[in-house]
């Protein structure tokens, strides 16, 4: 999974009149953004390079190799930054990137495959897996909790679901 990009970050625009670019930042520390080397756009492109970087209050403020003028940050407002998944460190035990949990199998407590890890939420709560089915049909939620996902093992591909008693078994066909 190393070839995957993660989403750290996004432009909000320009910041005073030197060039400065502002961007929303999706990480745990907003000034890791800087260590990361390029960002990237979702095509893989190199979307910005800061070269300085200073703490604001949704992310940093700071400058970019590709950025003269203030007009040039604002015509780059809402382009989204990437990071490639294996510049990341390896997390600890019982730590997860949320982009590592997508595709994992899910299995339920009989080691069936139930499902597939589709995409994870934050719909304000908490995390939550959106789980396809493996059978087909409309995908349902699982809160991202040890007591709904117990068993995490993204090097083996899979994930333990306790599957809520709303979603049933699904209807034969």
């Amino acid at each position: 999974m190393t070839d995957r990009l993660i989403l750290v970050g996004q432009v909000a625009g320009g910041f005073g009149v030197k060039g400065e670019v502002r961007v929303t930042a999706y990480t745990a520390d907003p000034l890791a953004l800087t260590a990361y080397g390029p960002l990237l756009c979702a095509d893989g492109s190199i979307g910005l390079t800061l070269t300085t970087a200073r703490p604001d209050k949704n992310g940093v403020v700071g400058r970019a190799k590709e950025i003269a003028a203030k007009e040039q940050a604002d015509a780059l407002r809402g382009l989204k930054l990437y990071v490639p998944r294996d510049r990341f460190p390896e997390p600890d035990e019982d730590e997860f990137y949320l982009a590592d949990l997508i595709g994992l199998e899910a299995r339920d407590g009989d080691d069936a495959v139930i499902g597939r890890v589709k995409s994870v939420q934050n719909f304000g709560a908490s995390d939550m897996l959106e789980i396809a089915p493996a059978s087909g049909g409309q995908t349902w939620y699982l809160p991202f909790t040890r007591e709904a996902a117990p068993e995490v093992r993204t090097a083996q591909g899979w994930v333990r679901v306790i599957r809520p008693a709303e979603v049933g078994e699904p209807e034969p066909g």
